[in-house]
This record gives C-alpha cells, sequence and structure tokens, in this order.
C-alpha cells in the first residue's frame, strides 16, 4: 500500500512516501494482465466516466442494481436522483470499487473510469488514478484535527509542490477551515464537517469526485453554500457526480441527471429539462401525486391522454 503524509516542519508542509513492496508487485501484476495502461487526462478524452449495463448483487442473492448505464463527460456535474433503496450509494461503490468491502459484486457490465475498467481495479490504484468519493455521513476522522484529516488525503500525492498547493486551495476554498484547522474535528458542525469531508478529497487532485448525499443533515443556508463550492471545484477542472435527495438543488447545479427507481434508471437527460419535466415535479420536487413511482406516473398520464 502506498502511503504519501506530510509532517509540519514550519510552513509549508512537508511530505513523504512508504511504498510497500506488497503494493509494487501488485501494480506490476496488473500491468502485465493489461488491466493498468498510460493514464489519459481529461483533456484527452471526453468521457471520464462510463458505466455499461451494470448489474449488481449483494451476498450472492440480492440484486441491486440492473442494466443501469450513465457517462460523465469532462467538465460535466452530473446528478443520480432517486428515493432510498433506489441503488444510488451502490452505484457510487460499483464506480470506486468498494462493493467487495460490502459483500457486492458486479455480475454484468462494465465501469470504465479514464479508459481504464475500474470493476477491476484496486480502490486505492482509482484514487491514485484521480477518483475521490465523499461519502454519505461524512465519515471524517473525529480525533483528528482539520489538519490531519486533510493529510489523509494527500496519502497518494507524489509531487511535494503540487499537493501543498492543493492544500492552500482548500484553505482558499473553505476559509472557516483554515481558521479551525487545529481544532479536533469532531467538535465542529455538520455543516463544517461536510466542508472538511470535502476537502480532504481535494487534497487527492481528483478528476472526478464522487459525493453521496453533501446536503443531508445540513441548513438550507449551509446547502447552499456546499453547492456554491461544488461548482467552483468544477469551474477549475473537476468532474463531479452527485447523489442527491435534494433534487432541486442537484438539477440546479448540474448539467445532465439521471432518476434512479429500484435499481434501474427510470430516466435521464439535461438537468435543466429534467426540472421542467411534470412526472419529475410530482414526484421528486414537491408536486402533488398519488403515485410512488416514475414508471407508475408516467403510464397513468399516457392512459389519461389516450382515452382523452
Amino acid at each position: 500500500f502506498e502511503l504519501e503524509f506530510f509532517i509540519e516542519s514550519g510552513q509549508p508542509p512537508v511530505f513523504v512516501t512508504v511504498v510497500t513492496k506488497h503494493h509494487v508487485n501488485r501494480e506490476r501484476q496488473y500491468r502485465a494482465m493489461g488491466e493498468i495502461k498510460e493514464e489519459p487526462s481529461a483533456d484527452e478524452t471526453t468521457i471520464v466516466l462510463d458505466v455499461r449495463d451494470l448489474d449488481v448483487v449483494y451476498g450472492g442473492a440480492i440484486h441491486v442494481l440492473r442494466n443501469v448505464s450513465l457517462q460523465v463527460r469532462a467538465g460535466g456535474v452530473v446528478s443520480i436522483l432517486g428515493a432510498n433503496g433506489a441503488g444510488k450509494t451502490t452505484l457510487l461503490r460499483a464506480i470506486s470499487g468498494l462493493l467487495s468491502y460490502h459483500n457486492g459484486r458486479v455480475v454484468k457490465g462494465d465501469v470504465t473510469f479514464l479508459g481504464r475498467k475500474s470493476t477491476v481495479s484496486d480502490p486505492a490504484f482509482l484514487v491514485r488514478s484521480g477518483l475521490a468519493q465523499v461519502m454519505e455521513g461524512r465519515r471524517i476522522f473525529s480525533e483528528l484535527s482539520v489538519d490531519d484529516n486533510l493529510r489523509t488525503g494527500a496519502f497518494t500525492r507524489k509531487d511535494k509542490a503540487a499537493s501543498a498547493a492543493s492544500y492552500f486551495r482548500v484553505m482558499e476554498l473553505f476559509p472557516r477551515l483554515a481558521e479551525r484547522r487545529k481544532q479536533i474535528a469532531g467538535y465542529m458542525s455538520g455543516g463544517e464537517q461536510q466542508m472538511l469531508a470535502i476537502g480532504r478529497a481535494l487534497m487527492a487532485d481528483p478528476k472526478l469526485l464522487l459525493l453521496d448525499e453533501p446536503s443531508l443533515g445540513l441548513a438550507p443556508i449551509i446547502v447552499e453554500q456546499i453547492f456554491e463550492i461544488i461548482a467552483e471545484i468544477n469551474k477549475a477542472g473537476t468532474s463531479v457526480l452527485i447523489v442527491e435527495q435534494n433534487a432541486s438543488m442537484a438539477l440546479r447545479n448540474s448539467t445532465y441527471a439521471y432518476v434512479m427507481e429500484t435499481g434501474r434508471v427510470a430516466t435521464e437527460g439535461l438537468a435543466s429539462d429534467l426540472l421542467n419535466d411534470p412526472t419529475v415535479q410530482a414526484l421528486y420536487l414537491g408536486g402533488e401525486s398519488a403515485h410512488t413511482s416514475f414508471h407508475e406516473l408516467q403510464t397513468y398520464r399516457h392512459k389519461m391522454s389516450y382515452l382523452a
């Protein structure tokens, strides 16, 4: 396993690297299998993430995702909407290579990140390749300081100057973190902890940032601030994939969106189009509807138009 961390020795931070023999041998094995190729940049390819016909099973019996396909293009902000249990978090686990830690596996389809299959890649390698995830519930190290949490995000960095630049960029994006850099993270507010979780992910200099429910449990004014920061991150060149139940906020801050129901993609389209879609409005934007699913409501409306 490759670690890269920095030790305070005045200003700016200093970094050291530790690489184990096991990790080097494993990476050589992947290269021999042809799974690891020279890393393309987002400028060289339009599609950063490509999910094709994905099926995921938990415990060998529970079929959670069925035939799911989506794409994230370079410089885009894509949202995945849906109720609890729709399969959104499972999809992120499949993308980031974390399914096996939850007794899940891909049984059909592929996930390709920057031209290589991520379903057969080690999660640590995916992070080094430019994939970073902010998990639901923030998952910060509550007993560590803000600075120490940020250091963990730089474990995979080799370029010391670039790592230091990312650190100061995070402080610029999140002035509150700069004020509290020595504070124990567990004593911060929910909004501050979410900022820390995003900042920690940015320390890895991701090409694609995965955000799982970034607005969960936060006050509306803090949610606005978080999405403003996400927009700034995107403007700096990072593609973003957001899983979010706050459909209105997600659609207003995305270029493209997918709606998931019971493990399938129910519909997709430009975020601006979905924001004005009557079915999406009825089910996810506070409209009145006696129907509980996208398919059910569409079928009902089609039937009524036919009868009319």
